[in-house]
This record gives C-alpha cells, sequence and structure tokens, in this order.
C-alpha cells in the first residue's frame, strides 16, 4: 500500500498545507472521487511519527490524477485549504537555486492561494504558489516558482506596482537569505549618513553643519527633538557622497562638540540594529549569565567632589586607552550627583582602568571604580545577597540583649525568660513574691546574657537563689 511515490511518477501528486492529524484515510475519502488511487502516504517524523504536513498520492492513471489536481487545489481538507501539485516537479535543486521563483509582497490579507495562483497562472506554467501564514492567518506576502525563468521575468516586468485589492503589491525575484545579507553588507560599506549622538542642548542643526561642513557636501541635517521642543542629545548628517561620510565618521571619533565628547558612526536602519543586537545577545548570552566573564567596556566611578566634571575624568581615565564617551550624573540643577560612567572603545582598556584606579583619590577623594552594570542586574545581584544572608539578619549576633526572669507562681518556682531590645529595656509585669519550700524571694533577677540567667533559673529551681543577688 505504502510504495514510495517515485514508483509512479506521472501519475503521482504532492499534497501540502494539511493538518498533522489528517490520516491517510481521510486523504483517501477526499481523491477518490477523482479516481482509482494505488497509494497514498502521509510523511512523518522518524522519531515521534507527527504529520510533518505534507503527503503523496499515487493514482494507477495519470489521467485521474491530472483530474484530481485540476478540482482538489486549494479545496478545503478538514476546514483547511490545501495544495495540490505533481510530485515529478518538485525537483528540491530548482527550489533551492531560485530559478523561476517570485517573490511577492505587500499583499491584502484576503489573497489566500487560489488567488495568487489564478494571478500568476496566465504568465506560466506554475509548480507551486504559497501564501505565508501565521496564527492569524496571512503574513502579507507569498511565493510563486514558474516551471522557467522566461515566464518569472514576465510576471515581474508585468505585475510588480500592481494593485492588489487597492494595495500596490512588490513583484520581484526570489533572493536568498545569503544574496540579501549581501547586498545589505554592500549598501553599508556605501554609506551616506551619519548618527552623532551626546551632545549637549545648545548644539542644533545649524552647528551640527559648521562642524561637519569641511568633511564634504551635506545634504540633509538633523537634530532629534522631543515633543516639547528640547534636544534629545542625539542627530543625524546626511553627505553626497560615502567617501567624506567615511572622513567624518574616521576623524571625529572621540572629539567633542561645545566641551561634551560625542559618538559618531554609521547610520543604522532600525532592523539592522535589532539583527546585530540579537547576535551580539546570542553570542554573549552565556557570558550575561555570568557578570564576572564579560568583556565589558563601560565603568562606573562614584565618591568624586563636585569640582569633577567630563573633561576632568576624560584626563584622569585617557591613559588607559580610547574613550568613546564620557558622563558624570546631575541633577535637576545641574549640579554633579559625584558619579559617572566612562566608555572605553576596548575591553582591555577598560579592565586595566579598573584595576589601577582601585583605591584611588580625584581631587583628593578616595573614588570607587567598577564594572558599570545595569539595574536589572544590580537588582538581580542584591537579591541574592540578601537571600544569602537572610537568616544572619534576623538574629545579629551582635545586638545587645536583657534576658529576664520573674518568678510567677508562690507553689512553683517558674522562670519566664523575655528578650528585650537596648531600646526597649524594661519589663511591664510587676515584681511578686515566689516562695520555694521555706523561702520566699521577691522581685526580678536581671541577667546581663544567656548564661547567668540558666544559672539564676537552675538556682531557683533548685532553691539556691540565696547565692545570687538580686541583680546579676
Amino acid at each position: 500500500m505504502n510504495q514510495r511515490p517515485s514508483s509512479r511518477p506521472k501519475a503521482s501528486l504532492y499534497v501540502g498545507d494539511i493538518h498533522q492529524h489528517v490520516t491517510e484515510a481521510m486523504l483517501y475519502n477526499h481523491f477518490s472521487p477523482a479516481g482509482t488511487i494505488h497509494s497514498i502516504r502521509v510523511c512523518r517524523d522518524r522519531v515521534n511519527k507527527r504529520s510533518l504536513g505534507y503527503a503523496y498520492v499515487n493514482f494507477k492513471r495519470s489521467v485521474d490524477a491530472e483530474h484530481a489536481l485540476d478540482f482538489l487545489n486549494f479545496k478545503l481538507t478538514d476546514g483547511s485549504p490545501i495544495r495540490v501539485t505533481w510530485a515529478h516537479q518538485r525537483d528540491p535543486t530548482m527550489t533551492k537555486s531560485g530559478v523561476g521563483k517570485v517573490f511577492i509582497k505587500n499583499l491584502d490579507t484576503s489573497i489566500d492561494n487560489e488567488n495568487l495562483y489564478d494571478t500568476f497562472s496566465g504568465f506560466g506554467k506554475i509548480l507551486s504558489s504559497k501564501i505565508a501564514c501565521g496564527n492569524n492567518g496571512s503574513k502579507g506576502y507569498g511565493f510563486v516558482q514558474f516551471e522557467t525563468a522566461e515566464a518569472a521575468e514576465k510576471s515581474i516586468e508585468r505585475l510588480d506596482g500592481m494593485l492588489f485589492n487597492d494595495r500596490k503589491a512588490f513583484v520581484g525575484r526570489f533572493k536568498s537569505r545569503k544574496e540579501r545579507q549581501a547586498e545589505r553588507f554592500g549598501s553599508c560599506a556605501k554609506f551616506t549618513n551619519i548618527y552623532i549622538k551626546n551632545f549637549g542642548q545648545d548644539v542644533d542643526e545649524q552647528k551640527l553643519t559648521e562642524v561637519f561642513s569641511k568633511y564634504g557636501k551635506i545634504t540633509s541635517v538633523c537634530v532629534m527633538k522631543d515633543e516639547n521642543g528640547k534636544s534629545r542629545g542625539f542627530g543625524f548628517v546626511n553627505f553626497e557622497r560615502h567617501e567624506d561620510a567615511q572622513k567624518a565618521v574616521d576623524d571625529m571619533k572621540g572629539m567633542q562638540i561645545s566641551g561634551k565628547l560625542i559618538y559618531v558612526g554609521r547610520a543604522q536602519k532600525r532592523l539592522e540594529r535589532q539583527s546585530k543586537l540579537k547576535r551580539w545577545f546570542q553570542q554573549n548570552q552565556a557570558r550575561m549569565t555570568c557578570p564576572s566573564k564579560q568583556l565589558f567596556t563601560n565603568i562606573y566611578i562614584k565618591n568624586f567632589g563636585q569640582d569633577v566634571d567630563e573633561q576632568k575624568l576624560t584626563e584622569v581615565f585617557s591613559k588607559y586607552g580610547k574613550i568613546t564617551s564620557v558622563c558624570v550624573m546631575k541633577d535637576e540643577n545641574g549640579k554633579s550627583r559625584g558619579f559617572g560612567f566612562v566608555n572605553f572603545e576596548r575591553h582591555e582598556d577598560a579592565q586595566k582602568a579598573v584595576d589601577d584606579m582601585k583605591g584611588m583619590q580625584i581631587s583628593g577623594k578616595l573614588i570607587y571604580v567598577g564594572r558599570a552594570q545595569k539595574r536589572l542586574e544590580r537588582q538581580s545581584k542584591l537579591k541574592r545577597w540578601f537571600q544569602q544572608n537572610q537568616a544572619r539578619m534576623t538574629c545579629p549576633s551582635k545586638q545587645l540583649q536583657h534576658m529576664s526572669a520573674q518568678i510567677h507562681s508562690k507553689t512553683k518556682a517558674q522562670v519566664k525568660v523575655q528578650t528585650l531590645t537596648q531600646e526597649n529595656a524594661q519589663v511591664e509585669t510587676q515584681p511578686k513574691d515566689c516562695t520555694v519550700g521555706e523561702k520566699t524571694y521577691g522581685g526580678i533577677l536581671h541577667a546581663e546574657n544567656i548564661t547567668s540567667m540558666k544559672a539564676a533559673a537552675s538556682a531557683v529551681k533548685n532553691g539556691d537563689a540565696d547565692q545570687f543577688p538580686t541583680t546579676l
């Protein structure tokens, strides 16, 4: 029953986009009206035997297979539309090469596989077509695989920029991930737009133009502002030529504008920054779980005086290596809060600064220098320390304790111990007389420590309390 589809290539169909719980019996009921079926095989995982989402249906006659292809493609099976194509036309090498493959994006979510197939089928024989879908339906893009590259080029020429349900769609040649990355890196190498940050409130577009115009012709300058129109401390300068932009980046790194050390680099798109951060996070995930192994470049300095500013910190730490940014934290009145950060270009320089400057002074004040930590990391570290020391904190060994013993009964000596702190060293209960044997004792026995209290309690129980004075 379960023969390989290659045994009858001209009458074998590939069925894709089937649910995981669809079985051979369900597919037989769906395809059997088209003709006599020779075999059906749902492809499954070798380990867990779960469906891989596609199957092969082998007919005895190719005419029946062709009939099924014409009438059952994109029809619903268990509530989901399936894709049907000839099995012998699914050449993996052709699919991977991208020859004859077209990429379509910016599609309306109402467009499905059948609409896509009908739109592109007029340009040549289609081997497969598919709309990319997620949990919420169409993702707005899809693929069409033609039999020939000529048909693909014809569809691109005619349909690129056309309206699909009132949306202008992009139709172009499919590019592999390697091709897209090569193009992205190529565009990065020829940049003209540069990014500048960490400048002051007094720096505007005119100031940036004055500073950067010496490197070449500038086409646009922009300083980013908040909702109140105040500078956010960063902006962009776009040059006409890549060479001028590159020279500006090389020359202005580590330089100052209006007394503040600025950062200058190639402007990056949001997707590029996110992709770069994701790669960095994946590469450094092991180090992030163990802070001691992190390759840091940013260091934290605290406990310096009001006279220490960015320029002073730059003078002190520049001997260890190239500095990319310096920041002294200030309050709402513009006064120094006594701590700040220095960011180096290389980890080795930052590590040397931390090692050398520990226990040193700036302007006569002993400073602390260490690796800069993010708030979540500091909170996590403090939480671990608190949990480890919680037992000790609940019963401090150096706390002053006063132990008090009081005799409550006249028939039997009972010792009551009350622990009082130094601030509340008073006994609220009134002293009462107590008879032990034929002797009567009055008042409260006070002890300076637990050892004396145990001795007093034992003496009272044994009738030897005369040997102790009222206060121990």
